[in-house]
């Protein structure tokens, strides 16, 4: 008898499994883009939904201004900075063997995984191409994607859609932009380079085998969420759902580029497909949860890995200043949201300062399973439901080489400088000039100082890169 009531007893606290969690990451998406944020040209209702549903933070952050550094630091709960992950590999660094999320961190994954939660990745990894930083050296169960910078959404000849490339020169050596005599393929020159090859030596791999992928990848990556959610829908699990869109290559499906006819300027009318399709599929994933009486017992993040790239793909950061790469705010503030049906309040707009971070100490909250390392997120749950009064950080810090910034109250701190220019500081009130166009250093020295001093005590904190490219951006 006492061992049936043991059985019962175990059977009843398995079946009351801690909170799924899935978390969609959008590649290059700018802060203005979104229904949600403001933006009615391209609608986006399936995304909003979250933000609906849920909480919309307008001052997310992420911890570097470009893909793989970003993806470090929102996968540790750490500022990748702390353990010397400073740069962005692209093309042939993505395999050097020094390139990549050193073994020695622990992944959301991994301290999910052991505490019974099944672990998917499904999209773009982009920390290490090199065997020893797979996935599932990382703690995933299952991965379905690649590991590079980017991947083409359909190799050449790009059928059933319009494909937008970078080129060094047009046909006939002209510079501007050339389209073909069907309309589907066209060549800029505008940003002075080549499309780089981001499918070389990448594949799409399904654990560690490639696989000959048909769909377009977008639709494939949905499809494969929608599996892992069907298959692990009766225990607890956590999906990183991490799109390559809307990251180049510009490449629109014919069904979204009818859909955005109207839009006049073609660059922007394939991002809008792009964005659109996007959407559709974060709807499909949700409906998903909703089918398989999920939506309760699941906490869906939706943010972006870094500011959009305006020149390449006309992904717009307003009202920000400047984009992907830049310490602006443009290239770090994102667009953020979660639900939580039942445990957040729908529609709630949070303003103050949040950051990638925060995500694995509230995803570990929520497993009941606290970090026995460091981290320097904090569980946003309580600040949420008002539980927990004040700001959940006092200072946020960045350092990408010789781009450094600090955030502490409305006051923002920052070197951004261009190529042989000289890093010097900066200072802006966000709270009354979100646009970063006035620079204070001058007028406030006293302020610069003090944000100065909490930089470099922060920065004492961190170690020099473990890896630098002979080239990076």
């Amino acid at each position: 008898m006492r061992f049936l009531l043991l059985f019962l007893t175990l059977t009843l606290n398995a079946s009351e499994h801690p909170p799924n969690i899935v978390l969609l990451l959008a590649d290059d998406l700018g802060y203005g883009e979104l229904g949600c944020q403001g933006n009615a040209e391209i609608p986006t209702p399936h995304i909003d939904s979250i933000a609906k549903n849920g909480v919309r933070f307008t001052q997310g952050y992420v911890t570097a201004a470009y893909c793989s550094a970003s993806r470090a630091g929102l996968l540790t709960g750490r500022y990748q900075t702390r353990f010397g992950y400073e740069f962005n590999p692209i093309g042939s660094h993505n395999e050097d063997p020094m390139a990549g999320l050193p073994r020695s961190e622990r992944t959301l994954a991994r301290h999910l995984h052991d505490v019974g939660y099944t672990t998917g990745l499904v999209g773009k990894w982009h920390l290490g191409g090199h065997a020893k930083f797979h996935p599932i050296r990382h703690g995933f169960d299952e991965f379905f994607g690649f590991t590079h910078e980017g991947h083409y959404f359909l190799p050449s000849p790009y059928q059933g859609m319009t494909t937008w490339l970078r080129r060094k020169a047009l046909p006939g050596n002209a510079r501007g932009r050339f389209t073909s005599a069907d309309g589907k393929l066209i060549y800029s020159s505008h940003m002075g380079h080549d499309e780089p090859a981001y499918d070389a030596n990448n594949p799409i791999l399904r654990g560690g085998q490639p696989v000959e992928e048909k769909a377009h990848l977008t639709d494939a990556f949905t499809r494969e969420a929608r599996d892992f959610i069907g298959r692990h829908h009766d225990k607890p699990f956590f999906l990183f759902l991490a799109y390559n869109a809307v990251h180049s290559p510009l490449q629109g499906a014919d069904a979204y580029m009818k859909k955005f006819a109207h839009i006049e300027d073609i660059q922007r009318r394939i991002f809008a497909a792009m964005l659109a399709h996007l959407d559709d599929s974060v709807g499909a994933v949700l409906a998903e949860l909703h089918k398989r009486g999920l939506e309760k017992n699941t906490l869906v993040i939706f943010l972006s890995d870094n500011g959009g790239p305006t020149r390449e793909l006309t992904s717009s950061n307003a009202p920000l200043r400047d984009g992907k790469g830049s310490v602006y705010e443009g290239g770090l503030r994102v667009p953020f949201m979660m639900q939580w049906p039942g445990t957040l309040p729908a529609g709630q707009v949070y303003r103050q300062p949040i950051i990638s971070l925060d995500l694995f100490a509230t995803a570990a909250a929520m497993a009941r399973a606290p970090s026995k390392k460091r981290i320097d997120g904090v569980n946003l749950i309580p600040f949420l439901t008002g539980q927990q009064k004040g700001v959940p950080h006092d200072a946020l810090y960045w350092r990408l080489n010789t781009k450094t910034a600090l955030r502490q109250g409305e006051w923002k701190l920052l070197r951004n400088p261009r190529r042989g220019q000289p890093a010097e500081w900066e200072l802006y009130h966000l709270a009354e000039d979100i646009a970063e166009a006035k620079n204070l250093a001058t007028a406030h020295p006293e302020k610069l100082q003090q944000l100065l001093a909490t930089w470099k005590k922060l920065d004492a904190q961190m170690i020099e890169p473990l890896w630098k490219p002979t080239g990076y951006r």
